[in-house]
């Protein structure tokens, strides 16, 4: 930082704002710092009372905090996105579709250890637009010393290296899916209650780009129940969504019948029965031979707000293959508070 004259301030980057008052009009910065004086701006600079100015003094081993704020950007941009304006050392990244956000939290805590930087994101594993804000980073002083910032590019990019060349921020768009629905349940197969599940469902699917391609209603005989699976997946379901007898109770055979149904050439599996989920513990995961989900959604989902249905569908929704593990890691903010007035995804609940 250095003193010079106004006149000669020209090409020079402020180091402290400049405020203008004029009683009963204004009281604010008419430059901010790290403003680049500019030819125009000396009658303005000298009629504030500013004869002298303090300038950074460039240094080849120092960055302007602009400077630095593109290499933030570098290390947190992903597909699907692009940056906004630069501003004061700040540079926020933008979606460019709607999709579902991930997030690499370790690295992403690596960068924020290095100091004198910060990157703040939204929660990986959520939903969101076009146009939505997922990051924001800024340098924290006016100049920052380049070793630090290659240091910091430096840890980015061994991350990414070992993740397999994973950006530490990335938008997975959601894709079209074709989906079948099994509805189970001797007293809604014989036509004793009415089927108040499936328009729930349909309501969850609506938010995505989904295709219903039917419903079979089944008695509670799990070789019905496996086959009406199965025919979805013959007639191109993407996803199959099944629904009632998820408990542990002797005549719930739902859980038996996608496990059979995923299991004919021992390529299919169960991910996970019972997930670290309230609303949501008897959540049912398995993938068909083919790779295509099947799940059971417990009866919670018919009349909670929100439940693990909701956690999961968007990553379904964007492609993602699930493991145990990915269902484990729900435990932590799993627990739905059931407010009063719900404010879901704008809350605690699978964060």
């Amino acid at each position: 930082m250095k003193l010079i004259k106004t006149e000669d301030a020209v090409g020079h980057v402020l180091c402290h704002d400049i405020t203008q008052i004029i009683k009963g009009v204004t009281k604010d910065a008419v430059f901010r710092k790290g403003h680049v004086v500019q030819k125009e701006d000396i009658p303005v600079l000298l009629s504030v009372g500013k004869e002298h100015l303090y300038v950074w003094e460039k240094r080849e081993d120092m960055l302007h905090e602009d400077e630095a704020a593109l290499i933030l950007y570098e290390i947190c941009v992903g597909n699907h996105m692009h940056a906004g304006e630069i501003k004061e050392g700040k540079i926020e990244l933008i979606a460019d579709c709607d999709g579902l956000l991930k997030v690499d939290s370790e690295r992403l805590r690596a960068i924020n250890m290095v100091g004198e930087m910060m990157i703040a994101t939204r929660h990986g594993n959520t939903t969101v637009h076009k146009g939505d804000k997922l990051a924001g980073t800024r340098v924290i002083p006016l100049i920052i010393e380049k070793k630090r910032m290659e240091h910091a590019r430096g840890i980015a990019e061994e991350y990414k290296k070992n993740s397999g060349g994973l950006p530490m921020l990335d938008v997975k768009p959601f894709l079209h899916k074709k989906v079948g629905i099994v509805t189970t349940g001797s007293e809604v197969y014989h036509g004793r209650i009415e089927d108040t599940f499936t328009p729930v469902i349909l309501e969850k699917l609506a938010q995505f780009d989904t295709e219903i391609i039917g419903q079979k209603i089944c008695d509670d005989d799990p070789a019905g129940i496996t086959a009406a699976i199965q025919e979805w997946i013959q007639q191109g379901a993407n996803l199959v969504i099944c629904t009632g007898g998820m408990s542990v109770d002797p005549d719930d055979r739902t859980p038996l019948a996608i496990k059979n149904a995923c299991s004919k050439d021992q390529k299919g599996h169960v991910v996970s029965y019972g997930a670290p989920v309230l609303p949501g513990a008897m959540f049912l995961l398995a993938y068909h031979d083919d790779g295509i989900p099947v799940i059971g959604l417990p009866g919670c989902v018919m009349y909670a707000k929100r439940t693990i249905f909701d956690l999961i569908l968007p990553r379904l929704m964007a492609d993602e293959k699930l493991t145990a593990a990915d269902i484990n890691c729900l435990g932590e903010g799993g627990l739905c508070l059931s407010c009063e007035v719900c404010t879901f995804p704008n809350c605690g609940f699978g964060k």
